[in-house]
């Protein structure tokens, strides 16, 4: 027999037998509103006062179970009541309490349910602790509930690196008393009726067994492992800090301890830096100027020219999200090689554990290879990934516009070249887009979707829409030489091979990236990706340092020499050849080389990168600054602890910028020139994020 109570807000609760039903309607996510916080704790009251009520289920409607804070409340002055007051209540009823876990438990949702004294879970169900991806750690007493009752090792990887674990591992480590089959919340019910009358509750502070007797080596060792993926990040620590504290301290005085660490964090600039990243990445996906009735176009099938690297790596990506692909290539030779790259990158994911024998042949199911370029004539979309040169990708529209259906659309991946010079070469101009996948293109997540003057609207949005749905990060971009990213990239470049003529090494200059937080420097990436792309293959004409590399066959790591000398692990070390090399170009340009600061490194490599952002900006290449700092994050690797270049240079100050790029303008002529909207906002006291 169920008694219904209806409420007006998010919360309503109703009786089945004496088992109290709290169930939160909050779409989309249940997200742990002022409102939803207050109901749970007039629920628990509820509860308190009803003879009749022996045990309590806190479940949802909807996805997911409560998926987080409400992130339209975040930088509001907190409402009360606050989090650690609702779990604290949930836990201290005298009555059991079970959460039903369907969806995900992330964040405030999972120190929810650990305030609970069992958790009942759907089998499809994810818990996490992603604060850490906001430079945070859990601050509702998350820290010390969490190792003891998932044991430590499981509390350092769930807080340390923000990523979720499966139902079926949390019932493993303890975190899940049960896993449900069928429907969630009879299932729950069932459970609370079972346990309605052990006693003493088991609350998760009260808990010992998982954290006594800890070997302390334990966090050093954890460190350790993950030191490469922690590099620079203040907030794993914290909660490596935090969780050692609950091995320690009884959970009263830990939670003190958490509390002045979450403190700590929310006041610094990484979390400010990585807060305003987590809605820079949201904010990506408008398109301004977009009609309001714009409906995407229907993709049910892809076409890819080219199946190289980028060709391969992007077909993989429609592959893996279950959408047909049709690959073309010039000989069986090529096609065969490219599809069994495909094959085997699918078959490196599952022998690590990411997918299935059965999901790697779902995804090759999904794959047309062909010699026959007229089978791309009902494809919705076709892109090329051919060679990049203008000549080429004209040939190849050429041959698109003859036999791509009506209404097809035609995108070039290119990652320098004009998409108006390319879509005027055809009859049908409103249909050709730039989607500019980066490499490799199966892994990064970045792609620049880049608008021509005639770009139709529902094109950009059915581009950027299917961004989305392969799991890329898409940002709309305009028509210029080397979009936002590599644009960006052109002048770091310029003056970072500047600094080598006179007197930087490549080891100083690539070391003081890495240290700023990049995970490689200018002439470490040059290695990586191959000193000889876009070199004009003629020995005998050197005009460059990189024409003396390549006349040598100093190509990069794959043919073990570039800037650096590798080993057979491709471990570098600096090269007296190299230098030798630089030396004879300074002495050719009659440069009388000094000891260059780590200063004026910065200065002429990443601050002119800020002042090619505001030109960028200045243009309308980027619709927004903040769209600049989700390409270089996601593009580049610039640390998301920093923000972004614009969001970092605002943190810096822009006077400083532009006084750092005065000092060195002189040296940087004639590349350089300012950008009037830096000197414009530095001069007034603005900012390009604020």
């Amino acid at each position: 027999m169920e008694d219904v109570m209806d409420k007006t807000g998010p919360i309503s609760t109703r009786k089945h037998g004496d088992v109290l039903i709290v169930l939160s309607n909050n779409p989309p996510v249940n997200a742990l509103s002022t409102a939803v916080r207050q109901g749970l704790v007039d629920a628990i009251g509820q509860a308190e006062a009803d003879d009749g009520v022996k045990a309590v289920v806190i479940a949802c409607e909807g996805q997911t179970f409560f998926a987080g804070a409400d992130i339209t409340e975040f930088g509001k002055p907190p409402q009360q009541p606050w989090l650690p007051i609702v779990v604290d209540t949930i836990e201290n009823c005298s009555k059991p309490v079970v959460a039903a876990i369907h969806g995900t438990a992330l964040g405030g949702g999972l120190e929810v349910a650990l305030g609970c004294h069992y958790r009942v879970a759907d089998k499809s169900a994810k818990l996490g602790t992603p604060e850490v991806k906001l430079g945070l750690l859990p601050g509702a007493g998350g820290t010390q509930r969490l190792p003891r009752v998932a044991g430590v090792r499981k509390a350092l990887e769930m807080t340390a690196t923000g990523n979720p674990i499966g139902a079926h591992q949390a019932f493993e480590c303890g975190l899940v008393d049960r896993i449900a089959e069928g429907d969630l919340i009879p299932h729950a019910v069932g459970f609370a009726e079972e346990v309605r009358d052990i006693r003493p509750l088991p609350r998760s502070s009260e808990r010992h067994d998982r954290t006594a007797d800890v070997d302390p080596a334990i966090f050093d060792e954890f460190r350790n492992e993950n030191a490469k993926r922690f590099r620079g990040f203040e907030a794993p620590l914290k909660n490596i800090e935090a969780v050692r504290i609950a091995t320690e301290k009884p959970y009263s005085e830990g939670v003190m301890d958490e509390r002045k660490l979450f403190m700590e964090l929310m006041s610094g600039e990484q979390s400010a830096a990585q807060r305003y990243f987590f809605f820079a990445e949201r904010k990506a996906n408008k398109i301004e100027g977009l009609p309001e009735d714009t409906e995407p176009r229907p993709i049910r099938k892809v076409g890819v020219i080219g199946a190289g690297t980028m060709g391969g790596g992007i077909s993989m990506n429609f592959l893996s999200a279950g959408i047909p692909v049709t690959i073309i290539e010039m000989d069986r030779q090529a096609l065969d090689r490219g599809t069994g790259v495909m094959r085997r990158n699918y078959e490196a994911s599952a022998a690590k554990g990411k997918l299935t024998a059965e999901q790697v042949e779902k995804a090759m199911g999904y794959l047309q290879p062909t010699l026959d370029f007229a089978a791309l004539a009902d494809c919705d979309l076709i892109i090329e990934a051919v060679y990049e040169n203008m000549d080429v990708k004209k040939e190849v529209f050429a041959r698109l516009d003859k036999i791509a259906k009506s209404g097809a659309i035609l995108a070039s991946n290119t990652s320098y070249l004009n998409i108006d010079e390319i879509a005027a070469s055809i009859s049908r101009p409103a249909d050709v887009v730039g989607m500019h996948f980066f490499s490799p293109a199966n892994i990064m997540k970045l792609l620049e979707v880049v608008r021509g003057a005639q770009t139709a609207p529902d094109v950009l949005l059915t581009a950027m829409q299917l961004g989305k749905r392969i799991r890329k990060v898409p940002v709309v971009a305009g028509v210029c030489h080397g979009f936002i990213g590599n644009r960006m990239l052109m002048p770091r470049q310029i003056e970072a091979t500047k600094l080598l003529v006179e007197g930087a090494s490549p080891e100083q200059i690539d070391r003081v990236h890495v240290e700023f937080g990049m995970p490689m420097g200018p002439f470490q990436m040059a290695d990586l990706a191959g000193v000889d792309i876009g070199w004009h293959r003629d020995p005998n004409r050197i005009e460059t340092i990189r024409d003396a590399l390549c006349a040598i066959d100093r190509w990069g790591q794959k043919m073990g020499a570039g800037f650096y000398d590798y080993d057979e692990k491709r471990r570098p070390t600096p090269s007296p050849l190299v230098q030798q090399i630089i030396e004879d170009f300074a002495n050719k340009q009659g440069v009388k080389r000094r000891e260059i600061s780590d200063e004026e490194i910065v200065e002429r490599t990443l601050y002119t990168m800020v002042n090619e952002g505001a030109k960028i900006l200045e243009e309308g290449i980027a619709q927004r600054a903040s769209d600049i700092d989700v390409v270089w994050v996601y593009g580049y690797g610039w640390p998301v602890y920093r923000g972004g270049p614009m969001f970092w240079a605002d943190s810096v100050g822009l006077q400083k910028i532009v006084d750092g790029l005065k000092r060195q303008e002189e040296r940087m002529k004639p590349e350089f020139s300012f950008s009037k909207l830096l000197l414009d906002k530095a001069e007034n006291g603005e900012k390009f994020t604020g």
